[in-house]
Order: C-alpha cells, then structure tokens, then sequence
C-alpha cells in the first residue's frame, strides 16, 4: 500500500477548522467527538510542523553569508 500524501497546509488547517468548530457545537457524541479531537490534534501537530519548517527555509533564505540571521523591521524593506 502506497504511503498516504500529506495534505497542504491550507486543506489541514482548514479541517481542523471545521473539527473545532463541530466540537465547539457539543452536537457530538462522545466516541465521535473523541475521534474527531484526535483528527484535529494530528492535524495541529502537521500544521505546527509544517510552519516550523517554514520558519527554518526562510531563516536559512534570510541569513548573511556568516549564517548570521539580520532581521528588519517591514518599515525598512519599502524603502
């Protein structure tokens, strides 16, 4: 059986939306709702996963040739 692909961020952020939201409701039954809590804290672990990474490229991508991280506020990058 092939390895299931991982979802974009936006699709994963979206469902755990839209469990936060049917948890929210108290519309569930427990066993579902129990289920649906583990959906979305697998899918917050990819989402927080996926931004770490993220934030690591665009560290690496912002780094000065001595691998030193210069950070600017956005008023200096319109000028």
């Amino acid at each position: 059986m092939a390895p299931k692909a991982k979802p974009s961020f936006e699709k994963a952020l979206n469902d755990l939306e839209k469990i936060v939201r049917a948890l929210e409701s108290g519309d569930l039954p427990l066993e579902k709702a129990l289920e649906k809590f583990e959906a979305g804290i697998k899918l917050s672990r990819y989402c927080t996963e996926t931004l770490d990474e993220a934030e690591k490229r665009v560290n690496l991508l912002m780094a000065d040739a001595d691998g030193e991280i210069v950070e600017k506020p956005f008023d200096d990058l319109e000028s």
